[in-house]
C-alpha cells in the first residue's frame, strides 16, 4: 500500500471524524478548510487528490457534496492508529521460540517467487524477501510458545487468482534472527507439519548465517 502525505492523511483524518467511515457525509470544501485551517481552494485540491488515489468516494447532488472513505483509505488510518498506538502504549512482550534449521520441499521458494506474494510482502515487512523460505522445526517447549502467537498482531495478505489457477490467502509475523529482521509465513493451505514454521528474509538466510540442516535457531518474536 502506497503512502500519503501528513496533509491529506489529515483531511482524510477529518472526514472520519465527521462520520464517513460509516456512511456518506455531507460536507463543503470551505466548511472542512475551515476544520483544517486552510483555504477552500486547498481543501478542494486535498479533496480531489483523495478521490484520485481512491481513498474516498464522493458524489455531487442537489443538496451538496457527499464524500465516504473507501476501505484503502480506512486501511491508511488504521495504520496510523497502530503506529501510535506503538508510541504510546507499553512495548509488546517479546517471545524466543527455539528450533533447528531443515529442509522444506521448495514450496516457499515457488510462493516467494510469485510477483504478487514478492510485492504484498515487501510493502508489509519492508524488505523485499528472498525467493526461498528458512525451515524451522521447533522443540517441544516452543510449539507451546507458538500457540499463543495465535492471537498476535499478524499481517495478511489476501488470496489472488490468475487466469490457470486460484492462490490462498496468506499471513506473516514480524520477528527477526541474530539481529536480521525476518517474518514468520504461514499460507492457510500447508502440507507442513504444525512443529515447522517457514521464516522469509530479505537475503538467503543459511548462507548470511552460515546456516545448516540440524543448526540451532533462536527466533525473536515482538
Amino acid at each position: 500500500m502506497s503512502s500519503i502525505n501528513g496533509e491529506d492523511l489529515a483531511c482524510l483524518r477529518q472526514l472520519a471524524s465527521l462520520g464517513g467511515l460509516k456512511s456518506p457525509v455531507k460536507v463543503s470544501t470551505q466548511v472542512l478548510g475551515e476544520m483544517l485551517g486552510i483555504s477552500q481552494q486547498t481543501a478542494s485540491r486535498r479533496v480531489v487528490g483523495l478521490e484520485h488515489a481512491k481513498l474516498i468516494t464522493r458524489s455531487i447532488e442537489a443538496p451538496g457534496q457527499f464524500i465516504l472513505i473507501t476501505p484503502l483509505g480506512e486501511e491508511h488510518l488504521r495504520r496510523e492508529y497502530t503506529e501510535y498506538c506503538k508510541i504510546f502504549s507499553p512495548k509488546e512482550e517479546q517471545y524466543t521460540i527455539k528450533g533447528v534449521v531443515t529442509s522444506g520441499v521448495g514450496e516457499g521458494k515457488y510462493y516467494m517467487s510469485i510477483p504478487y506474494y514478492q510485492k504484498m510482502f515487501t510493502e508489509i515487512c519492508g524488505f523485499t524477501p528472498y525467493p526461498g523460505t528458512l525451515n524451522v522445526k521447533l522443540n517441544q517447549q516452543s510449539l507451546q510458545i507458538k500457540n499463543r502467537l495465535e492471537s498476535a498482531n499478524w499481517n495478511v495478505v489476501p488470496g489472488f487468482k490468475d487466469e490457470h489457477r486460484s492462490f490462498g490467502d496468506a499471513r506473516c509475523l514480524m520477528c527477526s534472527i541474530e539481529g536480521i529482521p525476518c517474518a514468520i509465513v504461514a499460507p492457510l493451505r500447508t502440507h507442513h507439519p504444525s512443529e515447522i514454521i517457514e521464516i522469509i528474509s530479505g537475503c538467503r538466510l543459511r548462507d548470511k548465517l552460515n546456516l545448516t540442516d540440524g543448526t540451532d535457531v533462536d527466533v525473536l518474536i515482538g
